[in-house]
């Protein structure tokens, strides 16, 4: 990947939110979809991290960093507006989620 500029990382908004609701969509072996409280709003985000949370509600009140401002995007039918930051994964690694201790909607800095 190329350098970027600390302006070009200043227009990426992360924020901490609290996992209100994980469940498996429908029709998908990949995705979740969680509900996630920002501080000020709630949203449906949809992820791919199904694999590595094979029981979603333990994700529930996990306090994570997500990318804010991202276009949203659709996902079998579902509106994701929202993409929740993670680490590892690969090849039978487990998936770390950046938790944090925060409140929701408290920006990284």
């Amino acid at each position: 990947m190329e350098p970027i500029s600390i302006d070009d990382f200043k227009k990426v908004e992360i924020r901490v939110g609290e996992i209100l609701l994980a469940e498996p969509v429908v029709g998908s072996e990949k995705l979740l979809r969680l509900e996630v409280n920002f501080g000020t709003e709630k949203r449906q985000v949809v992820s791919g991290i199904a694999k590595h949370f094979p029981e979603p509600a333990a994700l529930v009140g996990k306090k994570c960093a997500f990318v804010t401002n991202l276009a949203p995007r659709t996902m079998m039918g579902l509106e994701s507006q929202a993409m929740i930051l993670a680490a590892g994964g690969d090849e039978g690694e487990p998936l770390h989620l950046f938790e944090s201790t925060a409140p929701p909607g408290s920006p990284a800095r």
